[in-house]
């Protein structure tokens, strides 16, 4: 008997050492690509970017943007509006919504260790783009930082 059991012990750690690596291979592949998540992050950013609400102060921000980014932004805006006076996740003071919704184009990711940065441009007339700074934050891309593509001034 013992050593039937062994045999199965020994089998079932055999069978779990292919198993492990093969589920984790799947899981990672299930995670959203940065540039799919940003490109998502904007579109549901400018369609929900009115005069009568601002899409930082709804709760599906916390979809894609991470907890402490937020809470910055927010102590931010209440102390007297966006940083530099233009929109902090498109880095312009107007825009066409309309237009930008039609042309969002989201490019590949470059990793910076466990940074991904997105380059994003928006619009085909005058384009504007901006750098979109992302972590994994429990397995989903999250923005931490936008930055713009503008000459220092």
């Amino acid at each position: 008997m013992n050593n039937i059991m062994k045999r199965l012990i020994s089998a079932f750690l055999l069978a779990l050492s292919f198993v492990l690596p093969l589920h984790a291979a799947l899981a990672a592949d299930s995670v959203e690509a940065p540039e799919a998540r940003a490109r998502a992050f904007y579109s549901w950013f400018i369609a929900h970017d009115t005069d009568q609400s601002y899409p930082l102060n709804l709760p599906a921000i916390d979809e894609y943007v991470a907890a402490k980014t937020v809470g910055r932004l927010r102590e931010d805006y209440a102390r007297g509006g966006p940083p530099g006076g233009v929109d902090y996740f498109l880095k312009v003071q107007d825009y066409d919504g309309k237009a930008w919704l039609e042309q969002i184009d989201a490019r590949p990711a470059t990793m910076l260790g466990e940074v991904a940065v997105v380059p994003v441009t928006f619009g085909a007339t005058h384009p504007t783009s901006v750098l979109v700074f992302m972590r994994l934050v429990d397995g989903i891309w999250k923005i931490t930082k936008i930055d713009d593509t503008d000459d220092y001034r």
